[in-house]
């Protein structure tokens, strides 16, 4: 029987989409299983990072349907930013357009390769029922007190006059037309994250053993939870209202060690100086504002004597006030204190620019930045590290000096963007009333779609029809707000609308008693690059949703699996590199069975995948084999009965190979063995099916396919669903029980060593005597006996026979 791949995936493709094979049953008693691959941005076709992660979780998805869980698995697109507007600049097309003629071509490519997807809940994050709820989550953070405007600094190119996202600089200047960047101060949203740091941190302690121990790390770091020292260096001449800098340590033992004060160039003390300068260091001001935070702390350590002093709290001394380019506006106060003794960024600064150094830990080099015993530092020379950080903060607060605080690098979340393709953030300015929220009955608020896209400017600042508006509060005009949301903001709760039929999309953002059902999230699979921002955001989300009434649980994903990236020539894929394997040049030539089976077999889900051809024609081959010795089988509606006592060797063998399979399926998605190893089960079911190929008992060729059909479907499954439909109608999709005899061998290989040197591998029955044994062991290896003496015999039983010679 020939394997024709093309026909057969159309006819199930077609037969799945018909039927609704896989849409989720509202049934809240049935077990369930919510597997979750994070969705993908409509870039316009599928690569094979998309075709790997999404295999790995329809995998688990069709296994779990099989043993008769209600399975949740749903795609959606995250389909608001940049690139949308990014190719309405470059080919003269509408964003919306360019979006949705995408979503179609990705639905139909997801389609060829059989991923057993919810059709019903597929949705894309810039559909406009979905703006309206998240601009409804948007208010109600509001309500809150969770969400506060305040001016920051952006990347801003005077050419185009528009803000740029970090991406969209090169070399410090804009992208589109190479006009060197500005930082420009403009007013942003921020979303009070910080206001939750503890309880993220905390709450990573539930998800130890469920997530990677990468991620939990990256994500501790990120929050970055620290306990130190807040005080105040006072001016020595104050400036106006401006007579001290505040700053906080997490090395108050180094204090006795301060030898300059570090300044941000945006810091007020900076603005109050700036006339008294020369133009010099003026201009070298301006320059350091103009670049990013990334591209300040990425490059070489830059600073300007600002000529003011502050005073050393305890010592009295007077220190220099420096602008640094390392010191950052938005996190902290602007300032640090500076020991370049025992500080590496303040080391290479202060030999640079010939500063003070003072050592106060003993030590034989610098700097030293480990904990070590004070010298030079008053009444707590002699403390050690954390003793002495006690003391010194306890002192501070005695003295009234300064406070112990706990402080997180976490940074409020920024969530405007002076974009068009986004979420409109549902607020309205009033000469009268100030800032206001939008009434719940006009949302959402829709973008408007007679815009001009050209890269100069948000285009919804020059859109004055579509801004006019009235004030909920006193009825006189206003005017809407112009930012757009955050895409993040999108991609943080996607996972709970999942949850609801899409019949209900209008009535509400997600049932709670759905959501309560579904989640947490049993498998989320994704790549290592979100371990951060998307799965921080995503988290502190459901928190806020928690606390406004929306779902009664704290974590959203119980689960987490990131999976490697496809590589090709020892690199990442990329059109640049001009490695890119199309998914549908594949599924074309071999079918999306050989794809899919290819992905999965190459490597360890978390691991990388190196792309080879021929393991791809591999792939191929054997899919054709086990179709094509269908031949061999009986058509059967129950497992066949076998008695092993009447099987001969090959025929005993072959059993045993396919329930060890059976039984490694099992172990895998039961999670005895961890990380999904699919490659090793389809290495198992290889040695299975060759195991079945040199025996010819037709009975034990239709025991092990109606086996590893059901184990290979949630792997191939056009093949096995053609197989089953043929030969089994289907009753070998349900859980199947191993025989335990089965897996039982009447002998057993045992590895023969003379003085631990392996020399022979000898076959014995399993239930042989050691006299037995250690006769056969000798035999085997008899010429590296002679004329030796055996001093000692070491048995141990089914594994290993040792000889201690002279």
């Amino acid at each position: 029987m020939e394997y024709q791949a093309q026909s057969i995936e159309k006819k199930w493709q077609d037969y799945w989409e018909k039927e609704g094979s896989f849409e989720p049953l509202e049934d809240v008693k049935l077990n369930k299983k919510y597997i979750l691959s994070m969705f993908p941005y409509p870039s316009g076709a599928i690569h094979m990072g998309h075709v790997r992660n999404y295999c790995i979780g329809d995998v688990m998805a069709r296994h779990y349907r099989k043993e008769g869980y209600n399975v949740l698995h749903p795609i959606g697109f995250d389909a608001f930013g940049m690139p949308a507007e990014n190719a309405a600049i470059k080919r003269g097309v509408h964003p919306k357009d360019w979006t949705y003629s995408n979503i179609e071509a990705m639905d139909k490519e997801l389609k060829t390769l059989g991923l057993s997807f919810s059709k019903d809940r597929e949705f894309a994050t810039c559909d406009i029922e979905y703006t309206k709820w998240e601009q409804k989550f948007f208010i109600d953070m509001w309500n809150k007190g969770l969400v506060y405007r305040k001016k920051a600094f952006l990347n801003w190119c005077p050419n185009d006059k528009t803000v740029l996202a970090n991406e969209q600089v090169s070399e410090g200047r804009c992208w589109r037309c190479g006009t060197e960047i500005i930082q420009k101060e403009m007013y942003q949203y921020y979303i009070k994250i910080t206001d939750y740091a503890d309880e993220l941190l905390k709450d990573l302690e539930t998800l130890e053993g469920h997530w990677p121990n990468a991620v939990l790390t990256m994500q501790k770091n990120w929050i970055g939870k620290s306990v130190g020292l807040e005080f105040s260096f006072k001016l020595k001449y104050s400036y106006d209202d401006l007579e001290k800098i505040e700053v906080f340590t997490t090395r108050a033992d180094t204090i006795f060690g301060v030898t300059y004060c570090a300044v941000a160039p945006e810091h007020p003390i900076v603005e109050k100086a700036f006339l008294n300068l020369d133009q010099e260091r003026k201009d070298k001001i301006l320059s350091m504002r103009k670049m990013g935070a990334r591209a300040r702390m990425m490059g070489d350590k830059e600073g300007v004597d600002l000529g003011i002093s502050v005073i050393h709290p305890i010592t009295k001394e007077e220190i220099p006030v420096w602008v640094a380019n390392f010191v950052l506006m938005d996190y902290g106060s602007g300032a640090v204190m500076s020991v370049p003794a025992h500080d590496e960024r303040d080391y290479l600064f202060a030999t640079k620019y010939n500063l003070a150094i003072k050592k106060v830990v003993i030590s034989d080099e610098l700097p030293y930045c480990e904990d070590g015993v004070l010298i030079d530092s008053g009444e707590f020379s002699g403390l050690r590290g954390k003793e002495a950080r006690e003391r010194i903060i306890t002192f501070f607060e005695e003295k009234k000096l300064g406070k112990k605080v706990i402080n997180f690098k976490l940074r409020d979340w920024g969530i405007s963007r002076q974009r068009y393709w986004g979420a409109p953030i549902p607020l309205v300015h009033c000469e009268n009333c100030g800032i206001q929220t939008q009434k719940e009955e006009n949302l959402p608020v829709v973008l408007p779609d007679d815009v001009v896209i050209n890269g100069e400017g948000n285009p919804l600042d020059k859109h004055i029809k579509w801004q006019e508006d009235i004030c909920p509060k006193c009825g006189k005009n206003a005017k809407k707000e112009t930012d757009t949301m955050d895409t993040f903001f999108q991609s943080s709760w996607y996972f709970l609308r999942y949850t609801t039929p899409s019949a209900l999309w209008k009535k509400e953002p997600f049932s709670k008693s759905m959501a309560e059902y579904w989640l947490g999230v049993d498998e989320y699979i994704g790549g290592i690059e979100h371990a951060i921002l998307h799965l921080l955001y995503a988290r502190f989300f459901t928190k806020v949703l928690r606390d406004l009434g929306y779902v009664d649980f704290s974590e959203p994903f119980s689960n987490l699996l990131t999976q490697g990236m496809v590589l090709k020539d020892g690199r990442k894929m990329s059109k640049s590199l001009g490695n890119v394997v199309e998914p549908s040049a594949i599924i074309e030539k071999y079918g999306a069975d050989t794809a899919r089976l290819f992905v999965l077999f190459a490597a360890p889900p978390s691991r990388e995948l190196e792309w080879i051809d021929s393991g791809v024609e591999g792939a191929y081959r054997f899919i054709r084999k086990f179709y094509e010795k269908t031949e061999m089988i009986s058509r059967v509606t129950e497992i066949p009965k076998i008695f092993g006592n009447t099987l001969n060797k090959e025929e005993k063998y072959a059993r045993k190979k396919v329930y060890e399979t059976l039984q490694k399926s099992q172990d895998i998605f039961s999670k005895k063995q961890s990380g999904f190893a699919l490659n090793t089960l389809i290495a198992s079911c290889m040695e299975a099916f060759n195991a079945l190929s040199v025996q010819n008992n037709k009975e034990i060729w239709t025991e092990g396919y109606f086996i590893l059909s059901n184990v290979l479907e949630p792997i191939i499954p056009h093949v096995c669903w053609e197989i089953s439909e043929k030969y089994f109608q289907f009753s070998n999709f349900k859980p199947i029980k191993i025989d335990i005899k089965a897996l039982e061998s009447d002998s057993v290989v045992i590895a023969v060593t003379v003085n631990g040197k392996k020399r022979a591998e000898i076959e014995v029955p399993t239930n042989a005597k050691q006299e037995e044994v250690l006769e056969a062991a000798k035999q085997g290896i008899q010429k590296w006996l002679d004329g030796t003496q055996i001093i000692k015999e070491i048995v141990v039983p089914n594994k290993l026979v040792n000889f201690v010679v002279k």
